[in-house]
């Protein structure tokens, strides 16, 4: 079986959109999903993109995808890739397809000189953590995630 990651295209974005409501279904938030389709591509691949998406392939076929972007340390004065999302189709699972994706990204990290490569990971999935571990990530259990949205965002930019 061979195992490729390339750059995701403007034609992609179905695909996208349908592995984003999948890693949603797999996350029990699919509730949460609420992009419209058309701007979600506008910002992937639009005058200013805000994040990178890269697919994964098993011979050919499409079975996974990252997407990605770039943060900042202050305390390294380097960027950083965030991973926002990682998903592998179920049947390919085992493949070496995830695997495959985030070494593509701690490539790019070197090669843009970034400090880091990060992501979040729901704490009920155990299978995942263990796999992120087995590659060398840490747990950093003494942060706690902070997120201001919806009506609340609107309330203190007007602030």
């Amino acid at each position: 079986m061979t195992v490729s990651i390339r750059p995701a295209t403007p034609a992609d974005l179905p695909l996208i959109a349908q592995f984003i409501r999948d890693l949603a279904d797999y996350e029990k938030l699919a509730h949460e999903v609420r992009f419209d389709e058309a701007k979600l591509g506008e910002k992937l691949f639009g005058p200013r993109p805000y994040a990178e998406v890269v697919i994964g392939e098993l011979d050919g076929a499409a079975q996974g995808f990252a997407l990605f972007f770039h943060n900042f340390s202050t305390f390294e004065g380097r960027p950083g890739i965030y991973l926002e999302d990682l998903f592998v189709r179920p049947d390919a699972r085992g493949s070496g397809l995830g695997k495959a994706l985030l070494a593509h990204l701690a490539k790019l990290c070197v090669e843009r000189d970034c400090a880091r490569l990060e992501w979040w990971v729901l704490d009920w999935n155990t299978p995942s953590i263990g796999f992120y571990q087995s590659l060398g990530a840490k747990l950093m259990d003494e942060w706690t995630v902070m997120r201001v949205d919806g009506d609340a965002l609107v309330k203190l930019a007007a602030s």
